[in-house]
């Protein structure tokens, strides 16, 4: 690749873990993506300098200069801020990192987007409603349908994608719907050829149900729902199999092959995701027009400002987010 591709890094709630988390990846790791990478981190310089001070990592890698790997800009706080302690007079100071890394997205100044983790709560009391990173990037950017995917690292990682995602566990079969899995399994399959180079993507499929429904007996979403759905998309060229019963899907011998896991709620991929790559893994928003990828775990606000937050997921998401912004780059030259 000649030309670098051009990342911007959100640095999300300034009382979590995210500002060290950057200074300690870039610190530690920024030749990994030398001549692949250009990045831009997004927030206030001495928040930044002091969390970097506190992990007892150099901040001497960010510039300001035109060219450099990795520049900083500056956007102040709304208020002072305090390792571990939440502060809603920032939660419009962390939704501007956010707009400022989707708006440069959208106008082709970033090629992708890496975001730290925020509070929602923070965001909320600052007066403004959010329900998380997925659903805003969707408005943002004006789309319909996006999806959630965690993965983790390495030849053949372990990819989990939801159906529904932050609902309570009460309206997730009112949620399902032949149309909705039929868009999500052309979003996964379709992001998964353009953005992770995978020629001919296969879809393993969940049941809702305990044992997918044990035949209708123990709920008909599998037979109403789910397998016309498969049914739908199998025909349009889509690799999709199943429903399986969850409990057993998730072995080495059933996964061995396949690119991704579509379940249906929250709870019932993640927990399995998580176990098997937290804080390692990552979460990419599939189905919008710009990369995005994140960590895979929450603010942390108890390892904030001591140097013991692992920085691996960000790494990792990272790492997708350059690996995302060339396949997509490769695949808009093809066409």
């Amino acid at each position: 690749m000649t030309t670098p591709v051009r990342i911007a890094i959100t640095t999300g709630e300034p009382a979590g873990v995210g500002p060290e988390l950057t200074a300690q990846a870039f610190a530690r790791e920024v030749g990994r993506w030398r001549g692949d990478a250009h990045f831009t981190v997004l927030g206030d310089r001495q928040l930044l300098a002091e969390r970097a001070k506190q992990a007892g990592v150099d901040f001497a890698v960010w510039s300001t200069g035109a060219g450099a790997p990795v520049m900083l800009r500056d956007v102040p706080l709304g208020a002072p801020s305090v390792a571990g302690v939440l502060d809603a007079a920032n939660g419009r100071y962390v939704l501007a990192l956010l707009d400022a890394a989707i708006d440069g997205a959208l106008d082709g100044t970033f090629d992708a987007i890496v975001t730290a983790p925020l509070q929602k709560s923070t965001i909320n009391d600052a007066g403004v409603p959010f329900t998380g990173h997925t659903e805003y990037l969707a408005e943002r950017t004006g789309t319909p349908r996006v999806v959630m995917m965690l993965s983790g690292t390495g030849e053949q990682p372990l990819r989990v994608a939801l159906a529904t995602t932050h609902l309570a566990l009460r309206d997730v079969p009112d949620a399902l719907n032949i149309d909705g899995l039929v868009d999500t399994l052309a979003i996964v399959d379709r992001d998964l050829r353009a953005r992770f180079g995978i020629a001919s993507p296969r879809i393993l499929v969940t049941g809702l149900n305990p044992h997918a429904g044990e035949n209708g007996y123990l709920g008909r979403e599998e037979i109403d729902v789910i397998a016309p759905a498969l049914q739908r998309a199998r025909a349009s060229g889509i690799d999709a199999r199943g429903p399986y019963p969850a409990d057993t899907l998730f072995q080495p011998r059933y996964l061995r092959d396949a690119d991704c896991v579509l379940a249906m709620y929250h709870d019932q991929g993640l927990p399995v995701l998580k176990f098997a790559t937290f804080g390692e893994g990552i979460n990419v928003t599939l189905g919008l027009p710009i990369v995005r990828t994140s960590v895979d775990h929450g603010t942390a606000l108890d390892l904030a400002g001591t140097g013991r937050a692992d920085c691996g997921s960000l790494i990792a998401a990272i790492d997708t987010a350059v690996s995302m912004a060339c396949h997509r780059r490769h695949a808009a030259a093809g066409r």
